[in-house]
């Protein structure tokens, strides 16, 4: 957190170097949270690169209250909600990408399993309504705090909280308990 404020102060300061390390030490972490609430690789990047753009156009007046990563993590999930709700439809991740992703592991037949694994959870996660995904994926994968989810969504902590027990609940209901906690 020191060093993002650092880099922060030295972006304000005229230092592009500062905004290249911030970009790619979050760049990763960013399109894969991006891709997970939005079901598509092309608009993840989209997504993340208005985010950035818009960081960039802001730095003369950003004040970092809190996390550097929790901070684009919410603007992330933001553009994402504003795409979907532009899109009025979500989609799956293609069989090619999922395919993709599996392709690290030893042998076809671990790489059929995975696949086949990878397609599931992702027609399971589409069936999630948004906001329970939402909640999902920003704890699992954000990192964020049901609070700080909760302040993102206008809702309660408990409120998030339930968000992501009920998503939980309906995923392994849907995956006939194949998802543990």
């Amino acid at each position: 957190m020191l060093e993002d404020r650092f880099l922060i102060w030295r972006f304000k300061h005229g230092r592009t170097d500062a905004f290249r390390r911030i970009y790619e030490k979050y760049e990763g972490f960013l399109l894969t949270l991006a891709a997970n609430l939005l079901g598509d690789a092309g608009a993840a990047e989209d997504v993340v690169q208005d985010v950035f753009i818009s960081f960039v156009q802001s730095a003369e007046n950003f004040n970092l209250r809190g996390s550097l990563k929790a901070y684009l993590a919410t603007c992330v999930a933001n553009r994402a909600r504003d795409r979907l709700r532009k899109e009025k439809r979500r989609q799956t991740v293609a069989v090619n990408e999922a395919e993709q992703i599996a392709s690290h592991t030893d042998g076809p037949l671990q790489l059929v399993i995975n696949s086949e694994e990878l397609l599931r959870l992702s027609n399971a996660l589409i069936i999630l309504p948004y906001q329970q995904l939402e909640t999902i994926v920003l704890h699992l994968h954000g990192g964020l705090k049901f609070r700080q989810i909760g302040q993102l969504q206008n809702v309660s902590t408990k409120t998030a909280q339930s968000r992501y027990r009920y998503g939980l609940d309906k995923l392994r209901s849907i995956l006939d308990g194949e998802v543990k906690k």
